[in-house]
């Protein structure tokens, strides 16, 4: 099907843009008071008697004492009205829908009887009753609609007590919705550009993609245009063309927008970030919810929108995605991954990148920072020297335990990073790759960097480099074999945790004491970041 050009409201400057003609579904999309709404009323408004406006929460909500604001329904309902067909008495667009339903399938059985007496054996055509019935046990798999007495009736197969079937005003909410697209989607004209408000409220997520699937492949002659905040559905609708909308000017009337580029491999959780905050973006490890991570960067960082994304790989290739688009979003965005075992090269590496790697291992390290542990200390009247000496004192002799292990650990992590780095080279023959893995081991020496790593751990030991082997130090035991919690007169691990979370959302002298600590941990990133930090 040939498709026009779509033409989009304006810009700031006098500049426009367009939709291609292939593309068949638009998604408008944006941070709440971004002018959404304004900017698809304005593409109805310019799409003049193409337009058709869908909104389920005007049609099940507003009493209808004029025009509903579909030129189409009104214009066939004021015509039944005018023809005595119906009586104007229907308070909602839903109820005048309906209303034209029936009275359309009266006049079709009408036509049908008088045709059948002068040609025998004629046949009833499928009506738009016949459709919209069809569709809606699609959708609700083991209900029916029932036809009697001049209304519609539901039943469920399970619901054996009502046979007679239930009224629309028994209806639930989303399956007036339901309903309400179904039956505005059969008087939609041909060629029309369907414009539907808020798809996804009322309905689950699931019940919204079959609802549209339907609806779509029913009338492949319609364009849609989709204004929603749900970026699951959005990403439902494949074929579509997105229009991010940013902001409004009320002075010039202009939008700022962009459409989004086609085929960008983002995920629904990077997708979602850029579109949905107008923040700059910081990519985290963990779940979201549940992790260190999730509740520790929020408050550390509280100039971004913290997005948890769960492993490394989709931390670092989230945040280079990002940013390949950034003359599109014109966002920051940057990342964090733990440090873990990297080397030097890999960290340097990463935050080129703009990955933030901090100078402990791992996330739990950074509750177990000298000053952190003395802010949380001197917070619950205790001694704040003599916790922070036992503590520390606690890791390092922790460590030293451990020594051999970790550097064993640490040892087959770069031997793993060397390995990967020297097979991806390019060999002639399986000759020049022999050669070159029979030569490995000696190139890599496993058993002298195990023992510089020794000595270099053993070095930390005997100094009470605390620092540095928080650094080095990967171990999730280390938070409790501390007994730090325990120190500050705390109950666990959890609640150690929680009185910092508190003391950052709380206590303004504690949480700068925190604040500035954490951040340090990140003063190789970028020296802004940090002076943008500790000035919010």
């Amino acid at each position: 099907m040939s498709l026009q050009p779509l033409q989009l409201p304006p810009q700031p400057g006098g500049k426009t843009s367009s939709i291609e003609e292939t593309a068949r579904q638009i998604v408008i999309v944006g941070a709440n008071g971004s002018g959404k709404s304004r900017f698809t009323a304005r593409m109805i408004h310019d799409c003049g008697p193409k337009a058709f406006p869908l909104s389920a929460l005007s049609a099940i909500f507003e009493r209808s004492s004029g025009p509903t604001g579909n030129l189409t329904i009104d214009a066939r309902y004021d015509e039944a009205v005018a023809n005595g067909m119906i009586h104007n008495n229907e308070t909602s667009q839903l109820d005048r829908l309906l209303a034209l339903l029936l009275n359309d399938e009266m006049r079709n059985l009408l036509a049908f009887k008088l045709r059948n007496r002068s040609h025998p054996g004629a046949t009833l055509a499928p009506t738009r009753l016949d459709t919209v019935i069809d569709l809606w046990e699609q959708i609700f798999p083991g209900s029916r609609v029932l036809v009697e007495s001049g209304r519609l009736l539901f039943a469920r197969d399970a619901d054996r007590e009502e046979e007679q079937g239930y009224a629309t005003s028994r209806l639930s909410t989303g399956e007036k919705a339901v309903l309400f697209y179904l039956a505005a989607m059969s008087y939609a004209p041909k060629r029309s550009i369907v414009f539907v408000d808020s798809p996804e409220l009322f309905l689950h997520p699931t019940v919204t993609r079959s609802l549209f699937n339907h609806i779509e492949s029913q009338r492949p002659d319609c364009r849609f245009v989709y204004t929603t905040h749900d970026l699951d559905f959005a990403a439902s609708r494949s074929a579509s063309s997105a229009v991010w909308v940013r902001s409004f000017d009320p002075a010039t009337k202009t939008w700022q927008y962009e459409v989004l580029p086609p085929n960008t491999a983002l995920s629904d959780e990077i997708y979602r970030t850029i579109l949905g905050s107008r923040k700059p973006v910081l990519f985290i490890e963990g779940d979201g919810r549940r992790s260190i991570d999730s509740k520790l960067y929020p408050l550390i960082f509280p100039d971004f929108t913290i997005q948890a994304l769960g492993s490394c790989n989709k931390v670092i290739e989230a945040t280079r995605t990002f940013n390949d688009l950034n003359s599109f979003h014109h966002m920051d965005s940057r990342g964090i991954v733990d440090r873990d075992r990297r080397d030097t090269h890999e960290v340097e590496y990463l935050r080129r990148k703009r990955i933030m790697v901090p100078e402990v291992a791992e996330v739990e390290n950074l509750l177990l920072i000298e000053e952190v542990v003395r802010t949380v200390a001197s917070a619950c009247g205790k001694d704040e020297n003599h916790v922070a000496d036992k503590v520390k004192r606690s890791i390092i002799k922790e460590f030293r335990n451990d020594l051999t292990q970790q550097a064993l650990l640490h040892t087959r992590h770069r031997v793993k990073r060397i390995v990967e780095c020297r097979i991806d080279g390019r060999f002639s023959s399986i000759d020049r790759l022999e050669r070159h893995l029979a030569d490995l081991p000696r190139e890599i020496n496993p058993r002298g960097l195990y023992d510089s790593l020794c000595k270099e751990f053993q070095r930390y030991v005997s100094t009470g480099d605390y620092a540095s082997i928080l650094r080095v130090y990967n171990q999730k035991s280390m938070l409790p074999g501390c007994n730090v919690a325990g120190l500050c007169g705390l109950r666990d691990k959890d609640d150690y945790l929680y009185t910092i979370l508190r003391l950052l959302r709380t206590d303004p002298r504690a949480a700068e004491r925190i604040r500035t600590a954490v951040l340090k941990c990140f003063n190789n990133v970028n020296d802004s970041l940090e002076n943008e930090q500790s000035q919010a």
